[in-house]
């Protein structure tokens, strides 16, 4: 009933999706302009409990109804149902990844990657703490922990006010500063109950928490971790020994 009832709010999502903050969306030739209305009267219900849409800023979303079809707010009602929803702004795609069941609480990302242990080598962790010695009173080393399987360190490097691992799939940054406070997102709380917000200042979703004196923001470049994966691997990311 469960898979059932995932089913067919996706195939309701495919058929009427709408994009929100999507920068230049108004700028295609391939806009229509329509009338429409906003049902407030119509409420959801997932696995038997209450879900209220809301956008990135907290506001409560409702239905659009056109031409007796009802089309339901894509992002919202998809982070509830597990599965990751991207739009390239280039392309003007929506992808939208298949509800997949949890395992310890981990949801998996379109290809069902489960996160899995990362292991540095010695050279890598000498040159992670090379690239936070560069700085003066930020010194100490933190790095991800886990990494959804398949991924690996890139790379490591010191720029700006930040050190940023870059791994296949993500991007993990350190800083002293936070940038997230320069725009508008949506708060959450980690499993480990740490406060996060999450963000999306250009076509990629950024989350951002302080941890000790400094703030830590993930993202994945490629679009290929979902929103849950990211967070499960924020919780992860401790002062490396």
């Amino acid at each position: 009933m469960k898979n059932r009832v995932k089913g067919t709010i996706m195939a309701a999502l495919v058929v009427g999706m709408t994009v929100s903050g999507a920068a230049g969306v108004y700028a295609g030739t391939n806009l229509q302009k329509i009338s429409a209305y906003l049902n407030h009267n119509i409420s959801f219900k997932i696995d038997g409990k209450t879900f209220v849409p809301t956008d990135g800023n907290g506001n409560k979303l409702a239905p659009i109804v056109y031409n007796d079809s009802t089309y339901l707010p894509v992002r919202a009602l998809s982070e509830a149902l597990k599965a990751s929803v991207d739009y390239n702004s280039r392309t003007g795609v929506i992808t939208i990844g298949t509800p997949s069941a949890p395992n310890n609480g981990n949801t998996g990302n379109q290809t069902g990657a489960d996160l899995v242990a990362v292991t540095y080598s010695t050279s890598q962790i000498q040159a992670i703490k090379k690239e936070f010695s560069k700085f003066d009173g930020f010194t100490t080393a933190y790095a991800p922990m886990q990494a959804v399987k398949n991924d690996s360190l890139q790379k490591v490097a010191a720029g700006g006010d930040s050190v940023k691992f870059t791994f296949k799939h993500m991007s993990v940054e350190v800083s002293p500063r936070d940038y997230s406070f320069e725009y508008d997102g949506k708060n959450v709380t980690l499993s480990n109950g740490v406060q996060a917000k999450w963000y999306t200042p250009s076509d990629t979703a950024m989350l951002t928490f302080k941890l000790d004196d400094r703030f830590v923001t993930l993202y994945s470049q490629d679009h290929s971790l979902s929103n849950a994966q990211l967070e499960k691997v924020a919780v992860s990311v401790a002062k490396l020994k």
